[in-house]
């Protein structure tokens, strides 16, 4: 069964390849819609009905675009939606949520010295957050609120606030920041599914049967996207920082959190602008290195504020006591102390690293055993840790490493 643990790293990165060429293509397809939709110029010689025009020229053609608000007074024989990006992202990240963080509840997503939680309702309280999350944005949108967009939008930004906090207090940071970008994507998946593709289709149907299209239905859409548009760069600043403690493993983490959302909405606010032909607002670009300046005081600010944060005992779950208890877990913690706690430690030794690496602590016996499966994985079954072998880690003591690992999973499956 330990084989398992090779078949989930290789399913795990699989879905995510999956998930970044899908976002990709969401991504890049809403950008240049954007783009093309602030760059419209009215001419006089447009049909009736269009709204602007715009001239590009790309791959060694020119292409002319129309755009009408409504529809054109005859629908053309073939319509390209663009939607299926959408859903194959948030699919795709979904599924990545359930075979990173569902499927490895103990590690990644339950903390114990944040809140005591069984497997079973971490998971239901992470399903249960993308559920209300965009029932109460879309009763939001559809309240009285929701015909002023900028108080929509300021309205919306306390809640992402909210929900950043709210997630430091239940998962383990990584968790947190990861939960916070799938509640956004959430949200920005649906507006397309549930709101902006259903009233496009109301629009055609009514020009097939003849009807005069309301204006009402494009409106709604535009400002859902008006939305998507500044919730994209924070979304994917929440799904890289896994890789970076810094962002996630701090006691302000949430904060944090709160001024990415800022941050995206300064760099759009200049490329929405520039599209538009309204002029160069450099100064976002100033307000956002001031903020990330902000972002990278606060990483390492509880030294500064609070003094060293006394780290709490860790509390294994029974898998990981499992690993603790294991005949080889002598001989393996051996080796980890010896070639690998110079990095992995509180106030790591080793010349240029100034930071613990990911934030994996594994200088006491409860961290060791907390970290067993990525130790199998990066050092045991790979040659992954140490970076270029410079510890010069034996193939000897990698053999150990697995050792550890498939013993103890075994032992599990027999009991």
């Amino acid at each position: 069964m330990y084989e398992y643990a090779i078949a989930w790293e290789w399913m795990a990165f699989a879905v995510r390849w999956l998930h970044v060429i899908t976002a990709i293509a969401w991504i890049g397809s809403s950008f240049y819609f954007i783009a093309l939709d602030l760059g419209l110029v009215k001419r006089a010689h447009l049909p009736p009905g269009a709204y602007g025009e715009e001239w590009q020229v790309h791959g060694g053609g020119f292409y002319h675009i129309q755009k009408y608000l409504v529809a054109p007074a005859q629908m053309p024989e073939h319509l390209t939606w663009f939607k299926w990006e959408s859903y194959a992202t948030w699919l795709s990240g979904f599924a990545m949520l359930c075979i990173v963080y569902y499927g490895g509840a103990d590690l990644f997503l339950i903390d114990h010295s944040v809140l005591e939680l069984t497997q079973f309702q971490a998971i239901c309280l992470s399903l249960a957050s993308l559920v209300i999350g965009w029932v109460f944005y879309d009763l939001l949108c559809k309240s009285p609120i929701g015909n002023n967009t900028w108080g929509l939008m300021a309205v919306l930004y306390i809640a992402l606030v909210g929900m950043a906090w709210g997630y430091t207090q239940i998962f383990t940071g990584r968790a947190a920041f990861l939960h916070l970008g799938a509640f956004t994507a959430t949200i920005m998946s649906a507006n397309v599914f549930m709101i902006i593709i259903p009233n496009q289709k109301i629009v055609v149907a009514d020009l097939i049967a003849g009807r005069t299209p309301d204006p009402k239905y494009g409106r709604i859409a535009k400002q859902r996207s008006l939305h998507n548009n500044y919730l994209t760069l924070p979304v994917i600043f929440f799904m890289l920082s896994n890789h970076y403690p810094l962002a996630f493993a701090t006691q302000f983490n949430w904060i944090i959190a709160a001024l990415v959302f800022l941050m995206g909405v300064t760099i759009r606010h200049w490329f929405n602008t520039t599209h538009a032909r309204k002029g160069r607002p450099t100064w976002t670009w100033l307000v956002t290195v001031l903020i990330f300046i902000v972002i990278m005081w606060l990483s390492t600010a509880p030294k500064i504020l609070t003094g060293e944060q006394e780290e709490k005992a860790a509390t294994l779950s029974p898998t990981q006591q499992l690993f603790a208890a294991d005949v080889h877990f002598a001989s393996a913690r051996d080796v980890v102390q010896s070639r690998c706690s110079m990095c992995h430690a509180a106030e790591p030794v080793w010349e240029g690293v100034p930071f613990t690496p990911k934030s994996v602590k594994l200088e006491t016996d409860a961290q060791i055993a907390a970290h067993a499966r990525e130790i199998y994985l990066q050092a045991g079954r790979s040659h992954a840790m140490p970076p270029g072998n410079i510890t010069a880690i034996t193939p000897q003591e990698r053999k150990v490493l697995t050792a550890w690992y498939e013993s103890a999973v075994s032992q599990g499956r027999t009991e």
